[in-house]
């Protein structure tokens, strides 16, 4: 099997493979099929310039695209996009209490930059909490946020 792909792969067959992973990162639009696409391209390059074996060719490919898939989760990745959960608000987001919130119960509460796209929310808390305290998110349960005091 090594030998006759030693004989039949030529260059453009890696440039080929390569356009048809890139082509197919539009319908999966992961961004994963880029990286392994464009190393393919980069391997038929090389290889039509300095006419290379097909096990470093294989080789050569395997360490470009985990180098592509390496950069894109370290460094091309969205990076304000939080591991708490819901979306790309921050946990170090302050506020006020609008309406006091008493133990496990209900209040309301306004936060000096828009949490989910919304600055005034409905909170509870493990503690009480008087109107107009500064308090801080600890996390975000649906459509209530848990806050504690500063």
């Amino acid at each position: 099997m090594i030998e006759l792909l030693s004989t039949e792969l030529l260059w453009w067959h890696w440039i080929a493979f390569g356009l048809i992973l890139v082509t197919s990162e539009i319908f999966i639009g992961t961004f994963m099929m880029l990286g392994l696409g464009v190393s393919a391209m980069l391997v038929g390059a090389i290889d039509n310039l300095f006419k290379t074996s097909i096990e470093f060719e294989l080789f050569l490919w395997i360490i470009l695209s985990l180098l592509s898939l390496f950069l894109w989760f370290k460094y091309l990745k969205n990076p304000n996009v939080e591991s708490s959960g819901q979306s790309n608000y921050s946990l170090d987001t302050l506020g006020v209490v609008t309406k006091a919130i008493p133990h496990n119960g209900r209040g309301e509460v306004k936060f000096d930059t828009p949490v989910l796209g919304n600055t005034t929310w409905f909170a509870t808390s493990k503690e009480d909490i008087n109107e107009n305290s500064r308090i801080k998110i600890v996390q975000v349960k649906g459509q209530l946020i848990e806050v504690a005091p500063l």
